[in-house]
């Protein structure tokens, strides 16, 4: 890393709070589940009337039963739907998520995942519109100023990142550069011990970037933790004038989430880490106070996305509070129903925390990653 003088630990310049007030509460947990069953019952109506609802959820009802009715709030759904399989994303075409009240409306295509063969799709309209403009409301100004030039260094082409990521720099009234980067290429190369191909593709990214950075005026940054931490050791992000950084992507332990926050950010850089993807949105996380020993816990935007912390031996079960499990999702959207989604990570219940009035999942980390190795890439 390049030599920069070395500022102190701050908890007021990195979204730390322990001099700003506490945050209340939005809702209480009681409301939280009340608008939550509301949204349940909105979306089974919707999604499985012939008016409205796409070709997949409807045969699936006619093979299995009609939630109509019978389905009235979240417990109903962990009660009577099974996981909900991956393959489906992949194997069918696209066309059968299409709801009756969308018909004829072209569609975006998001692929997520995978290293080699067939990606999982989803397809939508306006859902990545939706959920970046409430993660908008979180970031502050201070850390993101309205109308000053954002970068996104990041998977772009098929990805739903890519639109999601413009659309917030938009929302709040900037412009984003974009450097590309192809995580499956990145993958694909670590697992086939090419390690001198990936360390030479990173390079090329965060030269990319460099280069931008030391051209333009931009203030904020959205990344991965590994290639922020590479555009650290290439340039200073606060003399290149970034204020705020928004990061998702690979696992943070608590340990590398302080070598960010104190090493990379020098506690001067607006620290926004996220848990998300194609199939969920984005979970925001809440800000760091010291009880917390950089251990980062997010919070998914209910009601239109629901995270649980499961046994993964029986996955009807949620787990203990600060007790780890695999984590399940499931969506609630008119562009996309998605019950009981077994993720690929696992990570550690946690109580509701205000804002937020439900649970949130903490440390996420590759499902079975103490068990065995597996491939992050820089993505």
């Amino acid at each position: 890393m390049i030599e920069r003088q070395r500022f102190p630990l701050s908890f007021t310049a990195s979204r730390f709070t322990v001099s700003a007030p506490i945050p209340a509460l939005s809702m209480t947990p009681a409301e939280a589940k009340i608008q939550l069953d509301t949204q349940v019952r909105e979306i089974i109506n919707w999604h499985f009337s012939p008016e409205t609802g796409c070709p997949f959820w409807l045969d699936w009802a006619q093979k299995n039963f009609d939630p109509r009715g019978k389905v009235n709030n979240y417990e109903d759904i962990i009660a009577h739907f099974p996981h909900f399989q991956d393959e489906w994303l992949r194997d069918l075409q696209p066309e059968v998520w299409v709801p009756a009240a969308f018909k004829g409306k072209p569609f975006n295509i998001f692929e997520t995942g995978g290293t080699t063969g067939m990606p999982k799709q989803r397809i939508g309209w306006n859902d990545f519109r939706v959920d970046y403009e409430e993660f908008s409301h979180k970031l502050d100004d201070k850390h993101f100023p309205p109308g000053e030039a954002w970068i996104m260094v990041g998977p772009t082409g098929p990805r739903r990142l890519r639109l999601a990521v413009e659309h917030l720099a938009n929302y709040r009234g900037s412009s984003c550069y974009f450097v590309d980067l192809d995580p499956r290429f990145v993958k694909k190369a670590i697992t086939n011990k090419q390690f001198d191909v990936a360390r030479q593709y990173m390079d090329h990214v965060i030269d990319q970037a460099v280069l931008i950075l030391k051209n333009r005026k931009i203030s904020a940054i959205f990344t991965t933790p590994k290639l922020l931490e590479a555009l650290a050791e290439k340039v200073d992000l606060y003399s290149a004038g970034i204020r705020g950084c928004f990061v998702g992507g690979t696992t943070m332990t608590p340990q590398y989430v302080r070598f960010i926050v104190e090493e990379v950010l020098e506690n001067r850089i607006g620290f926004y880490p996220t848990y998300g993807n194609t199939l969920m949105g984005l979970a925001a996380s809440v800000p760091l106070t010291p009880e917390d020993n950089f251990s980062i816990s997010y919070y998914a935007p209910q009601p239109r996305a629901v995270l649980r912390v499961v046994d993964p031996k029986q996955t009807e079960n949620t787990v203990e509070y600060d007790a780890w499990g695999r984590v399940e999702l499931t969506t609630l959207t008119k562009e996309f129903f998605m019950p009981r989604f077994l993720e690929r990570d696992e990570a550690m219940r946690r109580r509701p925390r205000a804002p937020y009035a439900w649970d949130g999942v903490a440390d996420v980390r590759p499902f079975g990653a103490m068990e065995k190795t597996i491939v992050e890439g820089v993505y």
